[in-house]
């Protein structure tokens, strides 16, 4: 569970830094990347639920 969070942590990472040359210089290759990686996040945020519903269990 720990390796999915640390994932969680660097996808939402990557999503910010992108996010952030996107929204203040216009970038429109880091909002690719900025998409691309929210898809990331939301992939690791599903599994993140699964794994808690297991261990809740």
């Amino acid at each position: 569970m720990e390796e999915i969070i640390a994932k969680i942590e660097e996808a939402y990472a990557a999503f910010t830094a992108d996010a952030k040359l996107q929204a203040e210089k216009g970038n429109k290759a880091a909002g690719t990347r900025a998409r691309k990686a929210s898809l990331e996040v939301e992939k690791l945020m599903k599994q993140f639920r699964k794994v808690s519903l297991e261990n809740a269990k």
